[in-house]
């Protein structure tokens, strides 16, 4: 599965199989709990560290050589001690504890996979010897030192997470099993604030204000919330025995209920005047499927009354690569879409159009700001290369990279930056962002909601200096890949910002209730050329 984002599976190599040593914190282990986190498995680290440097070194944008990831990793256990030090002299790791020696390795060969983890196990078994805050730091901190070390001189997007974190990035992806309500806690128990249609919790009645008491039997009282949605959520077709007080109701009630796949709400949609104003939040496996759907039945609602398209992605932080793909899609008939440029082979692809538009050719505006990055750049730039919507707003985040996701063996997972985005005009807006054709940086709003002055002036503007908003676009979209000094003048001119006002949603009203206006201002951003591949 594709991230902004691609969903590879990590492997790994087994070895030492026939012994296992364990290192205990310090007392006799017994029965204790917090003691059995502090265990640490020379046969596991490795496996974890053998397929994590075997990703990053595979998959990374870049060429990097094992070594010095190895390393960079190993130095990261400073972040559980400073006192903890490592240096490379003469073909010897050496490890130092507050100044002293304590351990002294052959470094393996550079790109040495599996020499160079089983060296990070050894060089942090001998750290655990030495150190009380590594002997008492659990395996997962450790990995988190270590990762974060790995990663921390690559890029800003590649990262680390543990396996409870990987599985709420997995749900916010993916989906997951659950009833579909969503809650607030309320004097120590969760009390239901929406409850999603066409699902279980929706089907059995459920409604806003319902206090949870007990789930399968277990008290919800003064749980917090990690808590109490662990036990809500379970495997699809699992069944939840839910105990319940309504308001106005003297007893309590009792409901069961079968779990279902639940995606995260990130779709809704506003109408008004024969506008069709659609928010994306994010990018998950359900958004374009989603969007298809209200597409259809707001066309079938306004028939010939439907007067165009807002496509609100302002504050969208991005999300899978290929939904974003097929959200451009659902609005173009044909052309490119995006291409992706990496390293490794299976990071290079090309995406075409698939000949639909569920917009039917009606005016389409895309807004963005500051904060719209990665998926939600895709989508601007395609519709705007490829002549389907006028972009209003500001400069856009400027993340154009694309990031894998490979899956660890302790189920923790790395994000790992592996390709370039390219826009059908053949730029790479990674550090640059999308330049919108109507730039609304720095403008004030006014309060008045029908007040239409400002929007028409930020039009006029632009189309009096039609000429330099076109230099500029075409400038912006240049082929290849700016430099620093270049990107940072071209996005001067339409500084990066968030915006959460409703001056943009007026500017896109104006545009789309007079069609021969949106010509005109769509001519602006026109592609000075295709790029080829």
């Amino acid at each position: 599965m594709t991230l902004l984002r691609r969903h590879s599976r990590a492997y790994f190599t087994g070895f030492y199989g026939l012994a296992i040593l364990l290192l205990a914190a310090c007392a006799p282990m017994d029965n204790n709990p917090a003691a059995e986190k502090t265990i640490f498995s020379r046969i596991q680290a490795t496996e974890v560290f053998t397929a994590g440097y075997n990703g990053v070194t595979d998959k990374y944008i870049e060429q990097v050589p094992t070594g010095v990831i190895a390393l960079d990793g190993i130095r990261g256990l400073g972040a559980i001690d400073p006192g903890l030090t490592v240096s490379i002299s003469d073909g010897m790791v050496v490890l130092l504890s507050d100044g002293r020696e304590v351990a002294r390795r052959s470094a393996p060969p550079s790109n040495d996979v599996q020499g160079w983890a089983n060296l990070t196990t050894e060089i942090i078994i001998a750290a655990r010897e030495a150190s009380v805050e590594l002997r008492t730091a659990t395996m997962e901190a450790v990995y988190e030192a270590v990762f974060d070390g790995v990663l921390s001189n690559l890029d800003i997007f590649s990262r680390y997470a543990g396996a409870d974190e990987a599985q709420q990035n997995r749900s916010k992806r993916d989906g997951f099993g659950g009833i579909g309500v969503r809650y607030r806690i309320v004097d120590g128990l969760p009390v239901l604030t929406e409850i999603l249609p066409f699902t279980p919790a929706d089907g059995a009645g459920l409604i806003k204000g319902d206090r949870l008491t007990h789930a399968d039997g277990v008290p919800l009282k003064d749980l917090d919330r990690k808590s109490i949605s662990k036990i809500l959520r379970g495997p699809t077709q699992t069944r939840i025995l839910l105990t319940l007080t309504r308001p106005g109701t003297s007893a309590p009630l009792t409901v069961a209920l079968k779990r279902v796949h639940i995606f995260p709400v990130t779709i809704t949609e506003t109408i008004k005047d024969g506008i069709v104003s659609i928010k994306i939040k994010s990018f998950n496996q359900d958004t374009a499927r989603s969007l298809a759907e209200k597409l259809e039945q707001v066309r079938t609602t306004l028939g010939d009354s439907m007067k165009g398209l807002v496509l609100d992605l302002r504050g969208n932080p991005g999300g899978l690569l290929k939904q974003s793909i097929k959200v451009a899609d659902l609005l173009l008939t044909q052309g490119k879409i995006i291409s992706t440029r990496g390293r490794h082979a299976d990071s290079i692809h090309h995406y075409e159009a698939g000949g639909r538009d569920l917009a039917f050719g009606l005016p389409v505006v895309v807004l963005v700001d500051g904060k719209s990055a990665s998926a939600a750049e895709i989508v601007a730039a395609a519709l705007q290369d490829r002549d389907r919507a006028v972009v209003i707003g500001t400069a856009s985040f400027g993340k154009g990279s694309v990031q894998t996701v490979l899956r660890l063996p302790n189920d923790g997972e790395i994000t790992l930056t592996w390709s370039r985005l390219v826009a059908p005009s053949g730029y790479i807006f990674h550090g640059l962002g999308i330049r919108p054709a109507i730039c609304t940086s720095n403008a004030k709003d006014s309060a008045q909601d029908t007040d239409m002055d400002k929007a028409s002036e930020i039009i006029r503007q632009v189309l009096n200096n039609r000429s330099n908003t076109q230099d500029t676009l075409m400038a912006w979209r240049k082929p290849g890949r700016q430099d620093e000094t270049n990107r940072a003048r071209l996005r001067e001119s339409c500084p990066s910002q968030p915006r959460r006002n409703q001056l943009e949603a007026r500017v896109a009203s104006q545009l789309i209730n007079d069609p021969a206006l949106f010509a005109r201002t769509l001519n602006l951003t026109a592609a000075p050329h295709q790029a080829h591949y």
